[in-house]
């Protein structure tokens, strides 16, 4: 007999108020218990969806999206065309207190300028203005170089602020050494009211001695704090077996301090993470890029502390996958969405 998942959901209307990843679902999710390697039929919350904003292989930097109703079968939207040819970075969104949302970017990474952008409906995106950081005189960095890698955004509800977070090296490149370059990037951050005044000028955000880059923040699902989702930059080794892998890290405040990362998420050379609650309100989806362009894995698990495990997809195997994405999509953000807000987007960008 075909053991398939059964779930009831509680009727409850979601709100809708994140920071690059959903909040946690209103309902609660009921499910039987599945055989390992079961079918599984995929729960769909009626009043909720999610969107990814990301690149492409083909155009990087230039902006996309694609949507999914149950968090793990994505579909490209506006005939895989770019929904903007004025953006360009790695996208990541935030909606702020305004209710409005925010994106962030810049043109490569020795822009000197931070950019940023407003929509209030995910569908038209307006220029809103630029940070131009001081790397000068960063505490605990010297040296730094004048290159901001893929800048994300963050609201923290309970302050009212903004976190905007990068990764800037301190050594450049070398042809007989070019690791060199990325063992030395270490994340900075800055807060804002209103991505027009910023409180500080930059500063780190771990004090560890090792390279991270795409960090960004996501608060626990219970309020009990906040958890840094970041790739290890360091090159895997035998003596440093969790080189480029995902990681994260869980502090009791916004800014720390944060311990040193717990054990890789995802496998070695892998990068741009992006975090989603599942609609079932009980597991978290951690996608990933393997690059460069090869395709997305996904990683599971009930609690950002974990444990978390590898989700089999995109396998050529049918009945082998759990989750499915197109191929060709790079980094990005996803966050969650309601249905209206779904139905409006593939009104607005059909595929034709």
């Amino acid at each position: 007999m075909r053991l398939v998942r059964t779930m009831a959901i509680a009727a409850t209307a979601a709100t809708f108020g994140f920071s690059g990843a959903c909040a946690s679902a209103q309902g609660t999710a009921v499910r039987a218990e599945v055989a390992p390697g079961a079918p599984e039929t995929p729960y769909v919350d009626p009043d909720r969806a999610y969107l990814f904003a990301h690149m492409t292989k083909e155009r990087y930097g230039v902006l996309y999206y694609s949507v999914s109703r149950d968090g793990l079968h994505w579909q490209q939207i506006n005939g895989g065309r770019p929904v903007s040819e004025d953006y360009h970075g790695h996208a990541s969104i935030a909606r702020g207190a305004d209710g409005r949302y925010y994106l962030v970017g810049n043109k490569s990474d020795d822009d000197p300028y931070i950019r940023f952008w407003v929509s209030d409906d995910l569908v038209t995106w307006k220029q809103y203005g630029t940070y131009r950081p001081d790397l000068s005189n960063i505490p605990g960095l010297p040296h730094a170089m004048q290159r901001i890698g893929a800048p994300k955004l963050f609201f923290d509800a309970p302050s009212g602020k903004f976190m905007l977070t990068w990764h800037t090296a301190t050594v450049p490149g070398a042809p007989e050494d070019p690791e060199r370059y990325w063992a030395s990037q270490r994340t900075l951050y800055v807060l804002s009211p209103d991505l027009k005044h910023f409180d500080k000028p930059p500063r780190r955000l771990f004090d560890w001695d090792m390279a991270t880059i795409d960090t960004f923040i996501q608060p626990e699902a219970d309020g009990s704090g906040y958890c840094a989702v970041i790739k290890d930059e360091r090159y895997p080794s035998y003596n440093w077996t969790t080189g480029k892998t995902v990681r994260i890290s869980c502090a009791k405040s916004l800014l720390g301090p944060y311990p040193q990362p717990g054990p890789p998420i995802s496998p070695n050379f892998r990068e741009a993470p992006t975090l989603i609650r599942a609609p079932n309100g009980e597991d978290w989806l951690m996608y990933y890029e393997q690059y460069a362009g090869m395709g997305y894995g996904l990683s599971k698990a009930p609690r950002l502390a974990g444990p978390w495990f590898q989700v089999s997809g995109n396998t050529g195997v049918a009945e082998w996958n759990r989750y499915e994405m197109p191929a060709g999509l790079r980094h990005g953000s996803m966050i969650a969405i309601s249905k209206a807000q779904y139905d409006a987007l593939v009104k607005a960008f059909p595929n034709r």
